[in-house]
């Protein structure tokens, strides 16, 4: 992915209507939110793995048009400059390293008002609740979606500051809870994206891909299709919501999902891909990152879904973490056994993007490019650069989504044959 691609909004409008699609969790809906005051908690110690920290270069991005199938409007707004990430000081040889705490305490309990409807249980996202395998790395996935509502619950209290209290390999997931509360104001008001637009501007800027998988999580909760009611997104990245989507049907409706193989009705083959590849990501929190329980279960999906959901894999292994380098090369040659080891890879290298951009490059992410990309992370994240450059400024129907994926897979099997 463009280490700039992904940091400016691009206006746009969608041409999707508010058509069901499928069965979201069950929770209430609400009507009206108010933003109560609400303290703030401490800020958490440091945690024992210090992530590295990489400065994004600038790449220029290229303009994009709106809704897949229509002409793009006369007028783009000009893209935003990607600021650095100055590299942290360096720790104190001398300190002990202080408890390790993951995330910190959710903004608290439930709020009173209208915004306690809105509000999300961190108790929904343990495993045991889910029915999902258990296994060394739960504590870590676990992590990441009590950081996801985290994030969501401060954007609801209005506290959106909160966020930067989690660790920093976890703030990611924060802002992609953050994305999912913006969305779902921006329709319960017909705002038509004025806060989710805030967000990829100001705060939310070096995490843009989190941010629009946190909108396809939002639609999923209201029972609509992705992007109806917003007209203010990224005109490619914009289908990162289909992916949230998918992970999103998988995480809270897993018997239909997983078990009996359901997708979202009224999807197209590009919309039904990107679900695949976002319930591919789930795969990962499902089985608890461990690959040789992962194999069977994309093996239980028909042959022309497995594609996506090996992609969804690569994505989730890389950024969330949970396998150890072994565990990594059995996935890899599982992938390449269920003859898809090229997609593995492609969703590894949005990972590494993902992260470069942000700032924040976590040890699980360095040391998994190059069991599943063969590479490292800069050079996995130049491949969406250059495989996303090739598509033109024009680049924003599902057809060029596609393609952008299929230019990734390109360059991953060049350097392959090359080695």
């Amino acid at each position: 992915m463009s280490n700039a691609e992904g940091t400016r909004t691009v206006t746009q409008s969608d041409g999707d209507g508010p058509a069901g699609a499928g069965p979201a969790v069950s929770e209430a809906t609400p009507r009206t939110v108010a933003a109560p005051d609400v303290p703030a908690p401490a800020s958490p110690p440091d945690s024992e793995a210090t992530p590295r920290t990489v400065a994004a270069p600038d790449v220029p991005a290229p303009a994009s048009p709106p809704d897949s199938g229509t002409a793009p409007p006369p007028s783009f707004v000009p893209p935003l400059p990607l600021p650095r990430t100055p590299a942290p000081a360096e720790p104190d040889p001398g300190r002990a390293p202080g408890p390790r705490l993951a995330v910190p305490a959710p903004v608290p309990a439930r709020s009173k008002g209208m915004t306690r409807l809105l509000w999300l249980d961190p108790g929904q996202v343990r495993f045991a609740t889910r029915r999902f395998r258990l296994g060394p790395a739960r504590e870590r996935l676990e992590d990441a979606e009590r950081s996801f509502t985290t994030g969501f619950n401060a954007m609801v209290a209005g506290e959106p500051g909160r966020i930067d209290d989690l660790r920093e390999d976890l703030r990611g997931f924060g802002y992609e809870g953050a994305g999912t509360a913006c969305a779902t104001l921006d329709v319960l008001t017909l705002t038509g994206g004025r806060r989710l637009r805030e967000l990829l501007g100001g705060q939310g800027l070096l995490h843009p891909h989190l941010i629009h998988l946190g909108t396809g999580r939002a639609y999923a909760r209201m029972r609509l299709r992705p992007m109806w009611g917003i007209r203010s997104v990224h005109p490619l990245l914009r289908w990162l919501a289909h992916d949230g989507f998918g992970f999103h049907q998988g995480f809270f409706c897993s018997d239909r999902t997983v078990g009996h193989q359901r997708t979202a009705g009224l999807m197209d083959r590009t919309r039904r891909a990107v679900f695949d590849q976002g319930l591919g990501r789930m795969l990962w929190f499902h089985e608890c990152a461990r690959a040789d329980d992962i194999a069977p279960r994309i093996a239980e999906f028909p042959a022309g879904r497995r594609a996506d959901l090996w992609s969804g894999v690569g994505l989730a292994a890389t950024y969330v973490g949970g396998a150890s380098p072994a565990d990594l090369e059995r996935l890899a040659s599982a992938a390449s056994g269920d003859g898809f080891r090229a997609h593995l890879a492609q969703g590894a290298a949005f990972a590494c993007a993902f992260r470069l951009i942000s700032g924040v490059v976590p040890d699980h992410t360095v040391a998994a490019a190059p069991v599943l990309c063969g590479t490292e992370v800069d050079e996995a994240a130049d491949w969406t650069d250059s495989a996303l450059v090739a598509l033109g400024h024009n680049a924003y129907s599902g057809e060029d989504y596609q393609a952008w994926r299929a230019g990734i897979r390109k360059a991953w099997a060049r350097r392959d044959r090359d080695a």
